[in-house]
């Protein structure tokens, strides 16, 4: 019997993960003009002191939720779970895309993207207000 795989992520380092993924969730809500309220609304969840706590890093969006969460954030709901999983769960994502990261297919850093999607929500915002 072979023994398990022991994780290479410490306490702290998932939850600085999970941190920055209640960041780029936040990002994500504002470039979309949503209040937490608004969020838990498009996302059927009942109460929006949740969306606090996940934004904060305390939380995280149940998988099942992934797909209303990204509708109502105007991201696509594959990216969305790539991201959700690289955040929450970064030994399956290393596992799932391993060989696209080193290809260079699949985005890892998130300030990079996170910049790239502040400046689409900015020129989406502006031509849809012209």
């Amino acid at each position: 019997m072979t023994s398990p795989v022991v994780s290479t992520k410490s306490r702290d380092d998932l939850g600085a993960l999970r941190r920055e993924c209640g960041a780029w969730l936040k990002e994500r809500r504002e470039a979309a003009g949503l209040s937490q309220r608004d969020i838990a609304a498009k996302v059927g969840i009942e109460y929006y002191t949740f969306i606090s706590q996940i934004e904060a890093g305390r939380g995280r969006v149940p998988p099942e939720r992934y797909e209303a969460y990204a509708k109502g954030l105007n991201v696509d709901p594959r990216e969305f779970t790539m991201t959700m999983l690289r955040y929450n769960e970064p030994i399956m994502y290393d596992l799932l895309f391993k060989d696209e990261q080193k290809a260079g297919s699949v985005q890892t850093s998130g300030p990079a993207l996170s910049d790239l999607e502040k400046r689409l929500a900015l020129l989406e915002s502006k031509l849809m207000h012209d």
